[in-house]
């Protein structure tokens, strides 16, 4: 049983990536699984209930790839002690990590393409695509460079993301991923150089 509610949540979600949340139906959903709407209402309660634990999934693997890295979860304000650990090596080895993430785990680039999509459609959306891909990891890293003692830690930490978030369209449109990745690998560590200077 647990597996068939596993499988709605991914189809679900890769429905939502491609034709955006708004435009799919329950009914859509249940007949890529070649399942009864009364079946999937078994698992779920209604579309809402599945986009619920979507975000919900996205939340904990968010949380579970910062606790791999030993990097603060929560805001700075929450936990100012774990931001005054983490190194600028740290922070680089995280933000690899981030964006294999992001671009090659099937479930975050599915999330981070429903978002992009949805975000023109609804505030919630464009909320959650703020909250995940721009100014949520944007303060992120800003926080992080102020305590890293990192010169100028707004600029530094907007030239950081923004060249992160280029990245991602270019490796989504690229038909070489590697190539994509070891771009984004070679800008983050000219940055990261100038940085140090």
């Amino acid at each position: 049983m647990g597996n068939r509610k596993e499988e709605i949540l991914i189809v679900a979600l890769h429905l939502f990536a491609r034709d955006g949340y708004e435009a799919v139906s329950v009914s859509q959903i249940a007949g890529e699984l070649d399942m009864t709407k009364g079946a999937l209402y078994r698992h779920y309660k209604s579309k809402r209930d599945i986009f619920d634990c979507i975000v919900q999934r996205m939340e904990q693997q968010d949380g579970e790839q910062a606790t791999e890295y030993d990097m603060p979860q929560e805001d700075k304000e929450k936990t100012p002690e774990k931001y005054e650990t983490v190194s600028l090596d740290d922070f680089v080895e995280y933000s690899k990590s981030m964006f294999e993430y992001w671009t090659e785990d099937d479930f975050a680039s599915s999330f981070r393409k429903m978002l992009t999509i949805e975000q023109f459609r609804s505030e919630e959306m464009q909320n959650l695509y703020q909250q995940y891909l721009v100014s949520g990891p944007a303060e992120y890293v800003k926080d992080l460079f102020k305590n890293m003692e990192i010169k100028n830690p707004e600029e530094n930490a907007i030239k950081f993301y923004a060249n992160m978030f280029f990245y991602y369209s270019v490796y989504d449109g690229a038909t070489d991923k590697t190539k994509a990745k070891c771009q984004f690998e070679q800008m983050m560590g000219k940055i990261v150089e100038e940085m140090k200077q």
